[in-house]
């Protein structure tokens, strides 16, 4: 198999420069953010487990459905989709190695494996096993022949770890002797670690999220910290949720349909369902 269009495209953004890597929770938000101009996108587990009415939890949505949303949202634009593929759905290398396969006959370009355990006991999984983790990530990858990127995640940050950033700079390191494409430690929002990030894993690209607003915290400035690609988690969702949540509270409690101002309106949304530009 000769590496996909899709991964191929989504390949090259990594490149050079810094770009943003949008996260859209449905079929409807994916199409939307490719009219905006968009380069490729990513999905986002958050989001994808609120539609389901769960939480944010890798044991919450089964690998079956995320495989089902992954190609939902590959085959709904033209353009390349990275899978927020958690944990790989499995504990040990060999299972991680199946399940990666899987998605990437789900049609992911790009996918990433992260190293939380989802046990709040023991939140990282051990340093060998995890690199053990996306060194059969890339395996599986290779062994398709796809050309998928690899994103390989430290999770210090949001699991509390005491000293975050030096456990994510050397599991990052690692990861990226590993096979790892793309490094991505999610929470580090100090510009100083970040630029330490960028230099621990050069020359390969750093992600860096950014869910809330922030001093300093623009494309233009993380751009030039030396970050390729900037995702947005589940901020997009949660926006939306925001919106939703407090217009249905004003209802509920003021009698009043106040909180309905600001609506998208309907030739707008048709016209974005219909494919006519905005």
């Amino acid at each position: 198999m000769t590496p996909t269009p899709a991964a191929a495209a989504f390949r090259a953004l990594h490149q050079s420069g810094c770009f943003v890597l949008p996260n859209p929770w449905d079929v409807g938000s994916a199409r939307f953010l490719a009219q905006l101009g968009f380069k490729a996108l990513a999905s986002t587990s958050a989001g994808f487990a609120y539609t389901l009415g769960r939480p944010d939890s890798v044991t919450a949505v089964p690998c079956e459905a995320v495989l089902a949303h992954v190609a939902a949202l590959a085959s709904a634009t033209a353009l390349p989709v990275n899978a927020d593929f958690q944990n790989g759905y499995a504990d040990e290398p060999e299972g991680v190695a199946a399940n990666v396969a899987r998605c990437v006959r789900a049609g992911a370009a790009g996918l990433s494996i992260e190293d939380a355990t989802g046990d709040k006991v023991r939140p990282l999984y051990d340093r060998g096993l995890a690199v053990e983790r996306v060194r059969a990530a890339r395996a599986a990858i290779d062994a398709s022949g796809s050309g998928v990127v690899l994103t390989a995640r430290c999770e210090a940050w949001l699991v509390g770890h005491p000293e975050p950033e030096r456990e994510a700079l050397d599991r990052l390191v690692a990861f990226a002797d590993a096979g790892a494409d793309c490094l991505f430690a999610p929470g580090v929002r100090d510009p100083a670690a970040i630029e330490r990030l960028v230099k621990a894993v050069a020359p390969r690209p750093l992600n860096v999220v950014v869910s809330s607003p922030g001093p300093g915290l623009t494309l233009q400035h993380l751009g030039e910290l030396g970050v390729r690609r900037i995702s947005l988690g589940s901020a997009l969702a949660r926006v939306a949720w925001g919106a939703f949540m407090r217009a249905a509270k004003s209802i509920q409690e003021t009698g009043t349909f106040d909180g309905l101002s600001g609506l998208a309106p309907f030739a707008e949304l048709n016209g974005i369902f219909e494919g006519k530009e905005r």
